[in-house]
C-alpha cells in the first residue's frame, strides 16, 4: 500500500500511485510504451527476467523491466493506487475483469484446489466460465445459506458478487467469510467500488473489479484488477506473464486517471438512481424495482454496515413480461440501450436475453428484468425519458 495511510479516501483516489512523480520532475504520470527495455549486462538481465517473469516486483531484485508483458510502470501505478482503496497489500492488473477471473481460476488449479464454491447471482460472464469448467475447475453452487456445506478438501476459493449482477441482491461478506473458514473467499465489487464499499475490511481475501465499467468510468476502455494480500499477486502476476493478459499502459493511464473521480461521479450518479428508483417504486408501467436503497430490499441492514450507500445501479421488472422489457428499451431516446455499465452515461439492458444470456434456465434473471445503470445526467431529464418509455 502507499504510504501516508491516514489520509482521507478521497484524498487517496487522487495522490495514491503518484509517489514517485516528483522524483521524476512531472505534475501527471508520463505514459511509457515501451515493449523492451535496456538490459545492461547479459546476467542482470536474465536475474530481472527470472525475477518477474516469476511474478516478484522490481524491488525483489530486477534492475531492468526487460518486457511490457513482464512490467510496466503505468500499470504499476494504477496498482498501487487500487491496493490503497482496497486497504490490499498489493493489486494485480489485467487486460480484462475476465482475465482477472480466469487468472485467479487458474491460481487455483495450478495449487490442486481447482474446486470452486459460487453464490449465485453473478455476472454472465463469469456464471459461463464456472459453470462450463473450461478453465479445469468444478463448480459447486451454493446459497448464502449453505457455503460451508459445499466445501471439500480440495476448495480453493468462494466467489460472490455483492451488490449482485443483475437483482442487486445483498450479501453479508462477514458471514460468507465465516462460513468458508480457511477457505479464501473472492468478491466481485465491480457495483460498489471501494467508494461505497471495502470487502478486506469484512475479512475478504480477494476483490475483483471489471474496471471497465466505475473505475474508468467512460466507457473507452478495458480494464480488470484483483486486490488481495502479496502472496496472492505473486502467484496472480506469474499467471499474467505467462498468458500475456496485461492491461495496456495506455488504459493503465486512463484507469488510474479516472480513480481522481471516481468518488464524486459515484455519489453523484448514487443520488439520481436512488431518486429514481424511489419514482420507479409507484410507476404504473414497472412491476418491481431491484435497488438496496429502497424500503424493504435490505433488511438486514448491509447498507450502512458493509456499504455506505446503496450505489447508482438498478433493475426494473417491466409490466408486460418480455414484451414489455423489448418494447421499453426500444424506446429510449435518451438513455442508452447497450450492455456494459458504470460510466457517465445512462444505459439500459435486458440481463437475459444478453449478459446472462449463457446462464442456467434456473438461474437466469427473469424475462421482464432490466438493468439501468445510472450515469451523470439531470434527473429530470432521465426521468421524463423513463416515462414515456414506460408509458408508450
Amino acid at each position: 500500500m502507499a504510504e501516508h495511510s491516514s489520509h482521507a479516501f478521497d484524498t487517496h483516489a487522487i495522490h495514491a500511485g503518484r509517489e514517485d512523480l516528483n522524483a521524476l520532475g512531472v505534475h501527471v504520470p508520463p505514459i511509457d510504451l515501451s515493449t523492451t527495455y535496456p538490459l545492461g549486462d547479459l546476467e542482470g538481465g536474465g536475474n530481472s527476467y527470472e525475477t518477474l517473469a516469476t511474478g516478484q516486483r522490481p524491488e525483489d531484485g530486477a534492475t531492468s523491466m526487460v518486457y511490457q508483458r513482464l512490467w510496466n510502470p503505468n500499470v504499476d501505478r494504477f496498482e498501487r493506487a487500487m491496493a490503497t482503496l482496497e486497504g490490499a497489500e498489493e493489486s494485480v492488473a489485467y487486460a480484462t475483469g475476465m482475465a482477472a477471473l480466469t487468472a485467479t481460476l487458474l491460481a487455483c488449479v495450478a495449487a490442486g484446489t481447482p474446486h470452486i464454491v459460487a453464490v449465485r447471482p453473478l455476472y454472465g460472464g463469469s456464471d459461463h466460465v464456472l459453470e462450463t469448467g473450461l478453465l479445469g475447475t468444478e463448480v459447486t453452487w451454493a446459497t448464502t445459506d449453505t457455503v460451508s456445506e459445499a466445501i471439500t478438501p480440495n476448495t480453493g476459493l468462494v466467489i460472490l458478487e455483492t451488490p449482485a449482477n443483475p437483482t442487486l441482491d445483498l450479501v453479508d461478506l462477514a458471514a460468507i467469510v465465516a462460513q468458508a473458514g480457511d477457505v479464501p473467499v473472492m468478491v466481485d465489487n465491480t457495483f460498489a467500488t471501494p467508494v461505497l464499499q471495502r470487502p478486506i475490511d469484512h475479512g475478504v481475501t480477494l476483490v475483483m473489479h471489471s474496471a471497465t465499467k466505475f473505475i474508468g468510468g467512460h466507457g473507452d476502455l478495458l480494464g480488470g484488477v484483483i486486490s488481495g494480500p502479496r502472496e496472492w499477486a505473486v502467484r496472480l502476476r506469474q499467471i499474467r506473464a505467462l498468458t500475456g493478459a496485461l492491461l495496456h499502459p495506455l488504459a493503465a493511464y486512463q484507469l488510474h486517471r479516472g480513480l481522481q473521480t471516481l468518488p464524486i461521479r459515484i455519489r453523484a450518479q448514487q443520488t439520481t438512481a436512488a431518486a429514481l428508483a424511489d419514482w420507479l417504486s409507484t410507476h404504473p408501467g414497472v412491476r418491481h424495482v431491484h435497488y438496496p436503497g429502497i424500503p424493504g430490499a435490505d433488511p438486514t441492514g448491509l447498507v450502512g454496515r458493509q456499504m455506505s450507500g446503496p450505489g447508482a445501479v438498478l433493475a426494473i421488472a417491466v409490466a408486460g413480461g418480455f414484451e414489455g422489457a423489448r418494447d421499453f428499451l426500444e424506446r429510449l431516446q435518451l438513455v442508452g440501450h447497450a450492455v456494459s455499465l458504470g460510466g457517465v452515461d445512462t444505459l439500459a439492458q435486458h440481463p437475459a436475453g444478453l449478459t446472462h444470456r449463457p446462464v442456467a434456465a434456473s438461474a437466469k434473471p427473469h424475462a421482464d428484468v432490466v438493468r439501468i445503470s445510472v450515469g451523470l445526467e439531470s434527473l429530470e431529464d432521465l426521468r421524463a425519458d423513463l416515462d414515456q418509455a414506460l408509458r408508450r
